[in-house]
């Protein structure tokens, strides 16, 4: 059986996942965000088994710095040697910068 890889989550990704709820909340569709909040995290525990099967972020082109696109979603992700860490948790069109 191959080694299952951490997933962790910076503070940052937990506020991002709290906005969302809160949003859907907010346009009285909580269903709604809760089943996208579910399938965010569906997205995420794959990572575990396969964590380097998101892409590489395009906009800046570091091999551990990886995205899982869940649309209207960028779900992105430091790849360490010993973890997958999800570091944000964007709407897709939003451009991505260091911080």
């Amino acid at each position: 059986m191959p080694k299952k890889t951490p997933v962790t989550f910076a503070a940052s990704a937990v506020k991002d996942m709290e906005r969302i709820r809160e949003w859907y909340a907010e346009q009285q569709a909580s269903d709604a965000g809760n089943r996208l909040i579910m399938n965010i995290m569906a997205q995420i525990e794959r990572l575990s088994a396969f964590p380097e099967s998101g892409r590489m972020v395009p906009e800046f082109g570091i091999a551990n710095l990886r995205e899982i696109i869940l649309s209207p979603f960028r779900i992105v992700y430091r790849l360490d040697k010993n973890r997958a860490r999800i570091v944000r948790i964007w709407r897709s069109e939003r451009q991505l910068t260091m911080p």
